[in-house]
């Protein structure tokens, strides 16, 4: 006797995410289990880490000229107080520069983790997105340097002179600006990253609006973070421009939010 041929419909690998989960058949060859995934990240890193490594080892060949660039403003040679300090800020500079040189890469591989579990219309977005986050971080490096940076300069070198002498030591001046400029580049990101999420409707602008309270205090705290001294001036020279972000954010997220997720 021979056996009735099924019927039913055979899953179809389309239907389910490559990163596995409830929905996904246990037979599904493009499933990850949670090992998988650690593993692909593990991956993923070490290649971010091998880029920014390369990115370093470039900017070695002209860190100095970039040092003498970066202290262009200060009006002269800047004090070291230790044998090696100098060293210190020398490759501290040259791990700015491999940073931003490497950031297109390292952006690429966060999107290429996150990417097996999108569909076709999320997966064009988010390649959309690769190039504009690229710019936006160059942009917000370049607003810090040419904005931000002699805002901050000028009043703190000049804020009671006739007290105090402005005197800064290398460590403090170039920690200053690495960390201001990298930081600043990376939020400048935000919104194209809120754009894209709100896009593929992950998040909406209603939860932005509701949450702003949270918002602040966050913006607060990482502005903070990135400011290496303790005066409210820097701080709030920092949280500025996030906050006008997180406004952006908010607009952008209310344009590109499907309206079938609004209603």
């Amino acid at each position: 006797m021979s056996a009735r041929k099924s019927t039913l419909p055979t899953p179809s690998p389309q239907r389910y995410p490559a990163w596995g989960g409830a929905d996904a058949p246990e037979n599904d060859p493009s499933a990850m289990n949670l090992l998988e995934h650690l593993n692909e990240l593990r991956i993923r890193l070490f290649r971010a880490l091998i880029a920014l490594a390369v990115g370093v080892v470039a900017a070695f060949f002209f860190t100095g000229d970039l040092l003498a660039y970066l202290i262009r403003p200060y009006g002269e040679a800047l004090q070291v107080l230790g044998p090696t300090e100098s060293v210190v800020m020398y490759f501290r500079v040259a791990l700015l520069a491999g940073a931003i040189f490497a950031m297109p890469y390292i952006t690429y591989q966060l999107f290429m983790f996150v990417l097996p579990g999108l569909n076709r219309r999320e997966k064009r977005w988010v390649f959309l997105a690769l190039p504009a986050t690229t710019g936006l971080f160059l942009l917000g490096v370049a607003f810090a340097w040419f904005i931000m940076v002699p805002a901050a300069l000028a009043f703190l070198r000049d804020f009671q002179s006739g007290i105090f002498r402005a005197e800064w030591t290398a460590e403090r001046y170039i920690a200053f600006l690495t960390s201001l400029l990298f930081w600043i580049g990376v939020a400048f990101e935000m919104p194209v990253v809120v754009f894209v999420l709100a896009r593929m409707g992950v998040l909406g602008p209603a939860p932005l609006i509701r949450n702003w309270r949270l918002a602040v205090v966050l913006i607060t705290v990482a502005a903070a973070l990135i400011t290496p001294t303790v005066d409210p001036f820097n701080m709030l020279l920092v949280m500025a421009p996030l906050l006008v972000l997180y406004l952006l954010s908010i607009g952008l997220a209310v344009i590109a939010y499907p309206r079938q997720g609004r209603k």
